[in-house]
């Protein structure tokens, strides 16, 4: 009993053997590696880069800290926002909220750096939206 299992698995490995070699074959076509893949596959691949090369330059890294910009208010109404790509380029975009006006800031960043003096809060979310 033993020996007609053990020559039915080694049939059956056999029989997958070929199938797995002649499926491949046919995927592969006669040659090996790159080459041998079909050409819509290669265009996917170029496709695929071409959409990482434009996602590095996406503002996708972003960060926001709230904060009291002065003592005597509360509810953190003030907010730095930084909006950046791969490369740390982007904005920062602060608005500071008193008691009877609220100002908007936008600083420019260009490598993750400022040529304007940054708030500590400003340094804080471009420090958040660094991945």
């Amino acid at each position: 009993m033993e020996i007609a299992l053990a020559c039915l698995a080694i049939a059956l490995g056999a029989i997958a053997l070929a199938v797995s070699l002649t499926t491949r074959s046919r995927v592969a076509g006669h040659g090996e590696g790159e080459a041998a893949l079909p050409e819509d596959v290669h265009g996917l691949r170029r496709e695929v880069a071409a959409l990482r090369r434009e996602a590095a330059d996406a503002l996708k890294h972003l960060a926001v800290v709230r904060y009291d910009a002065f003592g005597d208010m509360g509810g953190h109404l003030s907010w730095s926002l930084a909006l950046l790509d791969d490369g740390g380029h982007g904005v920062v975009v602060t608005s500071i909220h008193g008691r009877s006006e609220a100002r908007t800031y936008a600083k420019s960043i260009a490598s993750w750096k400022c040529e304007q003096q940054l708030s500590p809060e400003e340094v804080e979310a471009i420090g958040h939206a660094r991945p």
